[in-house]
């Protein structure tokens, strides 16, 4: 099974769906929020987002859904990443819920050869995040530098590092 892509195989144009989506639990929504102390009674507090909200609910926090696509686009994007260079940025465009299932996909919006090292190249995507009735949650602009192939070829193949049984 493949595991991220080298720089040759990225064309500008190409949309990778990723799968599966994850429906996003109350309990992964606090825990996020308590690993991250982010303690905003909007994402911890239902009687709070009750009584105070315009959502009269909790809202998932933006940053685990923003965490979860980019985690969801690493086999099809940056498996094979040498480096994420930047964040261009990042919108959450409608709020996310517990109970929600969040899918993504990505788009190559361009590619350049590095201009220092002949064996590797950035690639410019932009994720984006939809729930399960389509509605768009967050979408955000990257920039990854992958390697060639004759990078990868150097250093193991397809499973770098990984050891051979011993008999």
């Amino acid at each position: 099974m493949q595991f991220g892509r080298y720089f040759e195989e990225f064309e500008v144009g190409a949309i990778y769906k990723h799968w599966p989506g994850k429906t996003v639990t109350e309990y992964d929504d606090h825990l996020f929020c308590l690993l991250t102390m982010n303690h905003h009674p909007l994402h911890m507090d239902a009687h709070y987002a009750e009584e105070t909200t315009d959502f009269k609910r909790n809202v998932v926090v933006g940053n685990y859904i923003y965490s979860l696509l980019l985690g969801m686009s690493v086999p099809d994007v940056s498996g094979k990443a040498i480096a994420n260079l930047e964040v261009e940025s990042l919108k959450h465009t409608k709020p996310t819920f517990h109970g929600d299932t969040i899918y993504g996909e990505t788009e190559v919006l361009d590619k350049s050869e590095s201009k220092s090292k002949d064996d590797r190249g950035v690639v410019y995507v932009e994720t984006r995040g939809y729930k399960q009735d389509g509605t768009v949650v967050c979408t955000f602009r990257r920039k990854v530098m992958v390697p060639k192939r004759s990078y990868g070829d150097t250093r193991g193949g397809e499973q770098p590092g990984r050891p051979t049984p011993q008999t």
